[in-house]
C-alpha cells in the first residue's frame, strides 16, 4: 500500500467535556479513511487524553489538531491557557495510584514514541499547544 500523502485535520470545540468522545471518533474516522486503522486506538486513548485535559484544566476554547506527515502521526489539543501542562508532583515523579486526576500525561509519554508542549502566541490569541506522536511502524 502507498504512503499517505501529508494531511491535517482540525476541529475547535467548546470547554465541554462533552466533546471528548466527538474528538475520539473524528480520530478513528479521520485515521480510517486515510487508509491507517492500525494506529486508531491508540490514537483515540491519547487524543482523548489531550483533549481532556485541555477542557477540564482551563477555560475557553480548545482545538483538537491531526496531522499525518512522513510516516508519523501527530495528535494534539490547542487551549487558551498559556501556562504549561501540570504533572502532579512534577514530570519526573510517579503519579497518585489513588483518585482520578494525574495520570493522563503520564499515559500520554508512556504510550507515545514523543510528546512535548509550546506555548502559543498567533492573531492575538495566546495559549498552548500538546501534542504527542506516534510512527506508522
Amino acid at each position: 500500500m502507498p504512503e499517505p500523502e501529508a494531511w491535517e485535520y482540525s476541529l475547535y470545540i467548546p470547554n465541554d467535556i462533552r466533546a471528548v468522545p466527538v474528538c475520539r471518533r473524528l480520530i478513528r474516522l479521520v485515521l480510517t479513511v486515510h487508509g491507517l486503522i492500525h494506529l486508531a486506538d491508540l490514537a483515540e486513548l491519547l487524543g482523548a487524553e489531550l483533549v481532556s485535559n485541555a477542557v477540564r484544566h482551563t477555560k475557553g476554547p480548545a482545538a483538537l489538531r491531526v496531522r499525518w506527515r512522513d510516516g508519523t502521526l501527530r495528535v494534539g489539543a490547542w487551549d487558551a491557557d498559556p501556562e504549561p501542562p501540570h504533572f502532579p508532583g512534577g514530570f519526573t515523579a510517579v503519579p497518585p495510584t489513588e483518585g482520578e486526576d494525574g495520570r493522563g500525561l503520564l499515559v500520554v509519554r508512556t504510550c507515545s514514541d514523543l510528546w512535548g508542549w509550546q506555548p502559543l502566541s498567533r492573531f492575538g490569541n495566546r495559549g498552548k499547544y500538546v501534542w504527542c506522536e506516534l510512527s506508522a511502524a
